[in-house]
């Protein structure tokens, strides 16, 4: 029982830390893509840092989370190099979808000048921090998320929660405080597809990986 705790404990960790760097790989590519095209900043400091925060907070659960029995059926090895791969094959994912919103934030809702970076930011705030959160579900078992191997309570707790908050800033009354704005009726349906296709190319691009490098 010891070493099934002891591997246990592992395959938590390694899920954070592949998680996050994937995640802030993908955040630095996003940027730089951005400031090559636009007249403002993406977001600004105090959002990514908000936005980083609740991504945080939201990943508190994942030390009572489950892990797959085939994951700690044998010995575990610590590959530092395995991270970087790992990081340089899902990081882009996101970025992908990231500049799918820089484009419906630009030409779809107007939010091309600098009078209209609001609306822009607030657009991006939303999809980063919903795209990041439910990639710990996507990228915490080569499973297939939520049918074939579903998170434990508190980490689908945390995650629920994040989400909710995510979407209620650019609505709440500290939106203007984060320097955020109310978004048109029409994102959330836009929001919807984005965040369907990011969970369903993740998890072919999670066949793909598996295929090719195994999982641990």
């Amino acid at each position: 029982e010891g070493v099934v705790a002891g591997r246990t404990t592992f395959c938590n960790m390694l899920k954070y830390i592949r998680m996050t760097a994937s995640s802030n790989f993908g955040n630095v590519l996003s940027v730089l893509v951005a400031s090559a095209f636009l007249p403002f900043l993406p977001m600004l400091p105090l959002q990514l840092l908000v936005q980083n925060l609740l991504y945080d907070i939201g990943q508190a659960g994942i030390p009572f989370d489950n892990v797959d029995v085939e994951l700690v059926s044998k010995p575990l090895k610590w590959n530092p190099s395995d991270i970087g791969r790992f990081m340089l094959f899902f990081g882009p994912i996101s970025s992908l979808f990231d500049i799918l919103t820089f484009g419906l934030m630009w030409w779809v809702f107007d939010a091309n000048s600098l009078a209209r970076q609001t609306l822009f930011q607030s657009g991006w705030f939303v999809v980063g921090l919903l795209t990041q959160t439910l990639v710990v579900h996507m990228l915490r078992t080569p499973k297939l998320p939520f049918v074939q191997s579903r998170a434990a309570a508190p980490l689908m707790a945390m995650t629920l929660a994040i989400m909710a908050v995510g979407l209620w800033l650019p609505l709440g009354p500290l939106a203007g405080y984060f320097k955020l704005q109310a978004l048109p009726a029409a994102y959330y349906g836009w929001l919807v597809a984005i965040l369907l296709g990011y969970c369903t190319l993740t998890t072919l691009m999670k066949r793909v990986y598996i295929r090719r490098h195994g999982w641990q």
